[in-house]
């Protein structure tokens, strides 16, 4: 078995949509095609039943089923990474475990929600789910969804556990981030992710390690080339890329999140399907800007 602390999440992981058939019912099939199109783009990971992934709305069995066919179509080319956060520390567990029996190679585990934890009942929380696995965990803080934030401090103490390797910072406070990188740059088994996708080049140069996207669902090669022309010391490419990026998602804005995502796909011919109710299609006028600035990307034609 390889030691979780080892693990090293890197380069652009996209944080993949769920598609859905009419019903919203799964669309494995429609997964296995779009996990192929990002590889194809050469994203470094695949993430499945996060925040993008609709992971709120999906039962046990539904998140079993997307990690199932994420790990049966990626063939061990990239890592495989799920969400398995919730409100209790109990559901966590039963989630990671069920991720563990079924072969990821890591799992990022959110706050939880709703409720209103201390940060000592945060430390304890992601302490049992760590000891309740041999995988790797990532942290996510994502204030703007949960309403809850992992201190500096906090996190700080948890990089301390063997197993809790890293943290996905989506609160778009880059001073938080660069906190987060700073507390714990001395620890070589400790990573930052950025989750603001307008984000990405700024968490690079701070020593993020990557970034787990949702614009890179649209235009995976444009986020993946932010990555990679970073590494190869090409910073004004990146920055390019960067900037053409960023009214990607500034459009998710446009409709209730991840609607414009999965309209995005689709416009570009990509089988998304809808959202889980209530989360419905955009109107047209949001269309109509959506597909401006996707004309604008060069990601289809006017």
């Amino acid at each position: 078995m390889k030691d979780a602390k080892e693990f090293v999440p890197r380069g652009i992981i996209p944080a993949l949509i769920t598609p859905l058939n009419s019903d919203e019912s799964l669309n494995c099939d429609a997964l296995a095609r779009h996990i192929e199109y990002l590889i194809d783009n050469g994203v470094h990971g695949i993430f499945v039943s996060g925040t993008t992934g609709e992971f709120y709305a999906l039962s046990l069995e539904e998140k079993r089923m997307m990690i199932r066919t994420a790990i049966n179509t990626v063939k061990g080319r990239v890592p495989v990474y799920a969400g398995t956060g919730g409100i209790t520390t109990k559901e966590c567990i039963a989630l990671t475990k069920m991720a563990e029996e079924e072969g990821v190679d890591a799992v990022s585990v959110l706050t939880p929600m709703f409720i209103s934890p201390s940060q000592d009942d945060l430390y304890d929380h992601y302490k049992r789910i760590a000891e309740s696995t041999s995988l790797p965990i990532i942290l996510y803080n994502n204030v703007p969804r949960t309403g809850v934030n992992i201190a500096v401090k906090t996190v700080e103490r948890l990089s301390q556990i063997d197993n809790i390797i890293g943290i996905k910072d989506s609160s778009g406070n880059f001073d938080l981030t660069s906190e987060y990188i700073r507390v714990t740059r001395n620890n070589p088994y400790f990573h930052v992710l950025q989750g603001r996708d307008t984000h990405i080049l700024a968490g690079l140069t701070y020593g993020a390690t990557g970034a787990i996207a949702a614009t890179s669902n649209v235009a995976p090669a444009l986020v993946v080339s932010i990555y990679e022309n970073f590494m190869k010391g090409d910073m004004k490419a990146a920055l390019d890329a960067q900037f053409r990026l960023a009214p990607l998602r500034m459009a998710f804005s446009l409709g209730t999140f991840p609607m414009v995502i999965k309209s995005a796909l689709s416009m570009i011919g990509i089988d998304a399907g809808p959202c889980k109710s209530p989360v419905y299609d955009l109107k047209p006028a949001e269309k109509e800007q959506l597909r401006a600035v996707l004309e604008e990307m060069n990601l289809i034609k006017k």
